[in-house]
């Protein structure tokens, strides 16, 4: 690909050569900050480079007059918005900004603009743009300082419903505003807290269908009115926690579809007669999370995803008869982002699978037909890329716990190194995907990935999910533990030769099981991990704060911080001996820096190895590419000093 060569023309150019002999080396982009973090050759990047030089596409809505898809990919260093006019056809891109761009969505009548989303640097202060099709000029909608999240358009298409923190810094207060006029912005709705999120209007534009979100298992659904603010409660409220997700009015306006867990383990599809108050249960026959829903614009199909074992099923039904209808049988793998189209044939998604990093399809529902829109290149020859296998093993309760396993290409002989990689959430879940960079270490570092679900995790039922809550926090670990007796009794996985690895959540998992089974790993890799929840909890953007202290428990509660206190890897920071990386991101609201920086320090001053690496541009998680590309260079670096040798 030109890309590479250029990434690599890019890292010669900024590369250190002393006298001759000493070999080139990779110069860390302008914003990222590297202590303890040895020099890399230029030959690595030559070498895994390909791993890092791939792009993805998701579909981000419809044009509402033609066949046209608006999609979010990138071409320089972050994702941008762009318009793809006929399957497979070019993308053409409309933004071209330092920063990512989120959510791009078409005024739903005429398309002659859209809305996107847009921060800077990392920090998630959202603020909202119109984007002129005609002149291909921004305006910033938005304060421009406070915490701003896009909502569904009107009916009428002459107004978007949005969160803002504007008001205290903290609670996700309604707005309303007709886009094509900043002036006409107005306070719909005083709301306490930061969960609450407008999810529909009424076919009549009278009311807006309004979730807040206490935890993942606890949400409840208001009405409010579109011109005094006035809220109506729909679903009650009760001692047992109930979640309901995804409302969506009928296109009639007498029912609301939704998911919901009420009196059973998975979120079911389920509707509800709003004169009556009566629920039906739409999907009673799958055993599984309804991940989402789009209901067609004539009111007549209700496309579904289901998330059977980690896989996406599509399914469609017959709103009127609750009657499944044939679909073409698609590709394996994740599936996202259900869109209709206005003419009520073409149902758009994303896909991604072990072979693919992300594409858009579409498929006529009238005929079967499905299109794939976008082609995503991949330096690397993705041919050979392995599917993932399920595992299961037993905890130290008798348990199941499940998880996927990513083996190495057959030409690794004997007992294999592994990765072990934690999700973050708590409430995620590990599914088959697209590796992307990993794939470097499966097929050329010959290192097997697992990728656990300890509970807590998501997919497999409520119950399951609420394991880890509170003062039970400590035995998601634990489960970590009995995968280290799982990985002993495999033929060809090496226990010997184990590192252990996560992001958010995940990191704060790598600290804890570096802490607590430090003699069963090699080395760890923490990226924008908390090193204890106390500090986390007190620390974290006050607009999120009260929902992460239902997952974690109360740090304010004396019994609840001492327990927290006691298990925190930064209180026991003299248990981790073995090397560490630490990655961080300066901007992080949701992690901040000072839980990197404090772990980090104490291993230093200790003496234990720990390279760092921070980013002065990025926030939860690194975006932009060039950031990207220098964590993952370091870290196989890392690994084959700790890991391999």
């Amino acid at each position: 690909m030109k890309r590479s060569l250029l990434l690599l023309v890019a890292f010669a150019l900024s590369c250190s050569l002393s006298p001759c002999q000493e070999e080139a080396t990779i110069v860390p982009p302008e914003g990222i900050v590297a202590e303890g973090v040895p020099k890399i050759p230029i030959t690595l990047a030559e070498q895994a480079g390909p791993y890092s030089e791939n792009r993805s596409a998701f579909v981000t809505d419809w044009h509402p007059q033609r066949r046209e898809m608006m999609i979010g990919t990138r071409f320089g260093n972050t994702y941008q918005a762009h318009v793809v006019k006929i399957p497979g056809g070019a993308r053409q891109e409309l933004t071209f900004f330092s920063e990512p761009v989120y959510g791009g969505r078409f005024q739903p009548l005429t398309g002659e603009y859209m809305i996107f989303r847009k921060d800077v640097g990392g920090g998630e202060w959202y603020q909202l743009y119109r984007y002129d099709l005609a002149t291909g000029t921004s305006t910033l909608l938005t304060d421009g300082k406070s915490r701003n999240l896009g909502g569904p358009w009107s009916t009428k298409g002459d107004r978007i419903v949005y969160t803002s923190t504007r008001r205290t810094g903290q609670d996700n207060d309604l707005w309303v505003i007709d886009p094509s006029d900043p002036k006409s912005d107005r306070l719909l709705a005083q709301l306490t807290g930061g969960g609450w999120r407008p999810e529909d209007w009424a076919p009549d534009d009278s009311k807006i269908l309004v979730s807040e979100e206490i935890s993942i298992n606890e949400t409840y659904l208001w009405l409010i009115d579109v011109d005094s603010g006035a809220r109506t409660e729909l679903t009650p409220r009760s001692t047992k926690k109930v979640a309901y997700s995804n409302p969506r009015f009928s296109r009639d306006g007498q029912g609301i579809y939704f998911t919901s867990d009420n009196d059973s383990e998975f979120q079911q599809l389920r509707y509800l007669d709003l004169s009556t108050r009566q629920t039906k249960v739409l999907t009673g026959n799958i055993p599984w999370d309804i991940d989402e829903f789009a209901l067609s614009w004539d009111g007549k199909n209700i496309a579904f995803l289901a998330n059977e074992n980690g896989l996406s099923v599509l399914h469609l039904m017959d709103a009127a008869t609750g009657k499944e209808l044939n679909l073409p049988k698609l590709p394996v793998g994740l599936l996202s982002g259900l869109i209709w189209h206005r003419n009520n044939k073409d149902l758009a998604f994303s896909l991604t699978s072990a072979t693919s990093p992300g594409d858009c399809y579409s498929v006529d529902v009238s005929n079967g037909k499905l299109e794939r829109w976008t082609f995503s290149e991949t330096a690397a020859k993705t041919d050979g890329f392995r599917e993932p296998q399920p595992i299961r093993w037993k905890s130290f309760d008798g348990r199941m716990i499940s998880g996927f396993l990513y083996a190495p290409p057959a030409k690794f002989t004997g007992k294999r190194p592994v990765l072990i990689e934690i999700h973050g959430g708590p409430e995620g879940q590990s599914r088959p995907k697209f590796m992307g960079r990993y794939n470097y270490y499966l097929n050329v570092l010959g290192i097997a990935i697992i990728e656990p679900n300890v509970r807590g995790s998501t997919g497999y039922g409520k119950t399951f999910t609420l394991l880890d809550n509170g003062l039970l926090r400590d035995q998601t670990y634990k489960d970590i533990d009995a995968l280290f007796d799982w990985i002993v009794a495999q033929p060809d996985l090496d226990l010997d030769h184990v590192a252990v690895t996560g992001g958010s959540y995940g990191g704060h998992m790598t600290l804890a099981v570096s802490t607590f089974y430090s003699e069963r790993i090699r080395c760890s890799i923490d990226v924008v991990g908390p090193s204890n929840l106390v500090t986390f909890l007190e620390h974290t953007e006050a607009y999120r704060r009260d929902l992460r202290r239902v997952e974690y428990g109360d740090e304010r509660d004396p019994k609840m911080r001492e327990y927290l206190e006691k298990i925190a890897p930064m209180n026991n920071v003299e248990k981790i001996k073995k090397p560490m990386m630490v990655v961080a991101g300066k901007n992080d609201p949701r992690v901040p820096l000072s839980e990197s920086d404090q772990i980090a320090a104490a291993l230093k001053k200790q003496g234990t190895p720990v390279w760092y690496i921070m980013a002065r541009d990025e926030g939860h998680g690194f975006q932009k590419k060039a950031n990207q590309d220098f964590q993952f260079y370091a870290t196989v670096e890392f690994l084959k000093e700790f890991l391999l040798k």
